[in-house]
């Protein structure tokens, strides 16, 4: 039981949790509950059911976000397939989406309703998730979906035949990773009994020998209600929620089958493993991985702990061991808790030029030195913090928990999103030293090479843990007071913010209760024109990674600290002649929070060491790019006709010429750069959530008063560049994924009264699950995991930017070139009918409504709407006008601007001759 963090003694945590109880059984009492539907339990706001047939249904409402999420838990992953079974669990949920009888067009319905869907796969379990603008309507109709297609989905084999192609897709884009395999082997060289060693992707002669029968045989195994936990977090009434889950469930019976029981557990390993990857390209990698208990289990709070603390930046020791002594650019960790023992792995990204043995020897000393070098009390609560606050922050979003907890769900107990808690907030010194010294050993470690030793030394025995003596001494918390719910329209949000300026700055704030006190902010600062900013090269960039680095007052350390004190999140990005700033707070601090921004803009320190760190992590992610199939075709693409000359920022420079760049920055040009540009001569400052907008005018008049740039903003021009038609090729050797883009300039802004019609006419080509492009390429051919075409608006020039394209295997570039210029040619000479415009329209308006109800998105149109000089009644206006267009209005601009003989087309990937 942990006490520590509520202020209570055991007594009175007993008696706040007994009255806990006694209140939420009094609002079960006032909300009668449907036939077949018992109360379980309440923790902290969420309310678990349980269905007669078996169902787990945990209800998490919060009206802070106009949105709803749906999370579908089965419990089943890799862990569960048998020998020839690996990859079942990932392709059911591919086929899954394939349909039942009822609900044959599933992916169409999804973007008809303006839903954002997905499913995903991992070790315990199987997620089917969708978060939309709260709408009764769509959330009936998705839990009626989960609740078909939790026993009548189609999984037949024309379907599985046709989505091959794809899953087979979805393999070769992790086969053109070196990380995720590097992962992979890593992983498998750590498991000799146990399916953890398996990737949920599976064995390729698996997944493409699967025997329907045996596929099937699966699904009615583990695709039953005792085995599937249903999550509904964000806006929706709990009691009708309740009643149209119990309804749409009802056809659905308890099974009469036994699962079947796993007890797999590997040996305690009893010396070094090594595992090497050879592969064309990237840039040098080591990963140490250590087993570790399950996530259940009361140690497993000092290993997540204990990554923090290696892994983090810049105070973790293995940055401090090897980033900082630049033997790697860059390091990390990652401890996922798991049903059964896991494992905890350790790494290092590696600049051109650093060695890999000299690396490996800093990794492994720095993390097995433990017993020698005692974890301290300081780098406990700084970890610590970090991971609450990353808890806390996770919390306050019902969309996050809404998907969080379903890895607790897979763990064995979804409470256990709160003893995590718990048991990081109580963890002691001792402990986590107990752990570290007991998991971090030479004989418990996978990595590049076997070194026996003289004297065998093992990691503790692996264990399950008893769940309910691990819940006994669990005490909730008292869950947070429901958050007033907002609405997100249009004319609500231009009625609600508050517009006004301050040092110069402009401001929008849109001042509404949100849970946990949550903030967003962005704050923008524009200078320079093109002239002065011609010849920069990459200071400009360099200089916004730099700034969270210190000030003249605060060591980087302190910052981060400083940062951690204030439950803040801040992150720095650079475009031509702009610097952004992103900020997610809390309302009682976000006013600190803007102190310490001004801070680092106005007086930053700019180390010496950190340029060098900045310039090899920059380095090392050019060099991998160089032999990626995106990367080298969207540079290729982007320096295809540019007619600026080197220096200008409009002009795309080639791998060698931002090396060149890179290695040339110095700290008297990011200084000059700095006392040059910086400013708020042209700023725009935005903040949505629960805001003290005193306080806040106060902190940005207070930060950033006498703050003017040298150089003055002039908007650099984008004027449209007549590019000729071209056909690019790219060999990029030894990478399974191919890719595709297509690209053309279009002569109108988002101004131009064709623009709602060639947004609709994009959206319905390629913009979604029920486009044109989507069902031809993906769904009908199975040619690839991901199709799209999207378009880059520009609001002030008539030079926008259209482009399309999907990722595939290289023997099939001829067959996915053809399917996309046939479709390409059917949508210009047809059209697209009326019933297509009619769920066009809906998914679109849908999908619009979802982006406002976003409060980082929102934060951000309103700082663009500041420099734009709009506001939301002109999207209001774009949404009207969305919703009146006619088959032949969307036509008609189709054809205007998409003209097939001036497309620019390119391909990349290991092209066979």
């Amino acid at each position: 039981m942990c006490t520590a963090g509520l202020g209570l003694t055991i007594p009175a945590a007993q008696a706040q949790a007994q009255a806990q109880a006694q209140g939420a059984a009094a609002t079960a009492v006032a909300m009668a509950l449907p036939a077949g539907v018992r109360r379980v339990t309440a923790v902290e706001g969420i309310e678990e059911y349980r269905l007669a047939n078996g169902l787990q249904v945990l209800l998490v409402p919060d009206d802070s976000k106009p949105s709803t999420t749906v999370n579908l838990t089965f419990r089943v992953g890799s862990r569960h397939e048998n020998y020839g079974e690996t990859g079942m669990a990932h392709l059911l949920e591919h086929l899954m989406f394939k349909g039942s009888p009822k609900h044959p067009k599933v992916w169409a319905e999804f973007t008809r309703r303006g839903l954002n869907a997905n499913g995903s796969t991992w070790l315990d379990r199987t997620n089917y998730t969708a978060t939309f603008a709260a709408s009764e309507d769509n959330l009936r109709w998705y839990l009626g979906w989960q609740a078909d297609a939790m026993v009548n989905s189609f999984i037949a084999r024309k379907d599985l035949d046709s989505e091959m192609t794809v899953v087979r897709n979805e393999m070769e884009m992790g086969e053109n990773d070196p990380g995720s395999i590097l992962f992979e082997r890593t992983v498998a060289a750590m498991y000799q009994w146990h399916n953890y060693g398996h990737s949920t992707i599976g064995a390729r002669a698996d997944v493409e020998n699967v025997d329907i029968p045996r596929l099937q045989a699966f699904y009615r195994t583990y695709y039953q209600p005792d085995n599937a936990t249903l999550i509904v977090s964000g806006r929706f009434e709990p009691a009708k929620v309740l009643g149209w889950i119990a309804r749409a469930y009802a056809g659905v019976p308890r099974p009469t089958r036994v699962l079947p029981r796993l007890y797999t557990l590997d040996p305690v390993q009893d010396g070094e493993r090594e595992v090497t990857l050879r592969r064309v390209g990237g840039v040098p990698l080591l990963y140490a991985g250590y087993h570790v208990p399950p996530g259940a289990h009361p140690d497993h709070a000092a290993v997540e702990v204990l990554a923090l603390l290696m892994g983090d930046a810049p105070a973790g020791r293995l940055h401090r061991a090897l980033t900082e002594r630049r033997l790697a650019a860059a390091t990390f960790a990652f401890a996922p808790g798991l049903a059964d023992p896991g494992f905890a792995l350790f790494g290092a990204q590696l600049a051109p030029g650093q060695d890999p043995a000299e690396a490996r020897a800093a990794m492994l000393r720095t993390l097995e030195s433990v017993a020698s070098e005692p974890v301290t009390a300081e780098e406990l609560q700084r970890a610590r913090d970090k991971w609450l606050n990353d808890w806390e922050r996770a919390f306050s979003d019902p969309e996050v928990v809404g998907i969080s907890l379903s890895e607790t769900v897979a763990q064995g107990d979804w409470r256990l999103f709160f003893l995590a808690r718990d048991r990081v907030r109580a963890l002691t010194l001792d402990t986590l030293q107990r752990v570290a010294v007991q998991v971090l050993l030479p004989a418990n470690r996978t990595l590049g090479s076997y070194v026996p030793t003289e004297r065998p030394q093992r990691a503790p025995q692996p264990q399950r843990v008893d769940l309910a003596q691990a819940m006994a001494g669990f005490v909730p918390q008292a869950a947070a007071d429901r958050v007033p719910p907002f609405d997100a329209s249009p004319a609500n949000i231009d009625r609600r913010t508050e517009r006004f300026s301050e040092a110069g700055i402009a401001a929008a704030v849109l001042a509404k209760p949100t849970r946990g006190g949550a903030v967003q902010a962005v704050l923008t600062l524009r200078f320079g024109d093109e002239k002065s900013l011609a010849g920069q090269g990459q200071v400009p960039s360099m200089l916004a990674e730099l700034l969270d680095k210190g000030s003249a007052r605060l060591s980087r350390q302190q910052v981060q600290d400083r940062l951690s004190a204030l439950k803040t999140e801040l992150a720095f990005s650079a475009g031509a002649g702009r610097l952004t700033v992103s900020l997610q707070s809390r309302r009682e601090h976000v006013a600190d929070a803007l102190a310490l921004v001004a801070e680092l803009l106005r007086t930053p320190a700019l180390p010496a060491d950190a340029l060098e760190e900045v310039r090899r992590q920059t380095l090392a992610a050019i060099e991998q790019q160089r032999k990626e199939p995106e990367a080298v075709l969207a540079n290729a693409l982007a320096r295809h006709g540019n007619p600026y000359p080197p220096g200008d920022v409009r002009y795309a420079r080639s791998f060698d010429e931002i090396v060149r760049d890179v290695e040339a920055v110095r700290l008297e040009q990011l200084r000059a750069f700095h006392q040059r540009f910086y400013g708020t001569g042209q700023a725009q400052f935005a903040a949505v959530g629960d805001l003290d907008v005193p306080a806040l005018r106060r902190a940005l008049r207070e930060g950033f008063a006498g703050w003017q740039a040298g150089e003055p903003f002039a908007r650099i021009p984008q004027p449209r560049i007549e590019v000729a038609p071209a056909r690019l090729v790219f060999q990029t050797p030894d990478k399974q994924n191919a890719t595709m883009s297509v690209q053309l300039a279009l002569p109108l802004a988002d101004t131009d009264p064709d623009y709602p019609a060639l947004m609709m006419a994009n959206h319905l080509l390629g913009g979604g699950g029920n486009s044109r492009l989507w069902k031809r390429i993906r769904e009908q051919d199975g040619l690839s995991y991901n199709v799209y075409s999207g378009v880059a608006w520009n609001p002030f020039e008539p030079n926008s930017g259209w482009s399309a394209g999907a990722i595939f295997a290289p023997q099939n570039q001829a067959k996915v070139e053809a399917a996309f210029r046939e479709e390409l040619a059917r949508a210009l000479k047809d059209g697209f009918s009326a019933a297509e415009l009619a769920e066009g329209q809906r998914g679109l308006l849908a999908f619009r409504q979802l982006g406002r109800a976003q409060d980082a998105g929102l934060a951000a149109a309103l700082s663009s709407n500041l420099y734009l000089g709009r506001d939301f009644a002109r999207a209001a206006e774009v949404d009207r006008a969305l919703a009146a267009l006619t088959p032949a209005q969307v036509l008609e601009a189709l054809r205007k601007y998409v003209l097939p003989e001036r497309l620019v087309s390119g391909f990349a990937g290991d092209f066979k001759p």
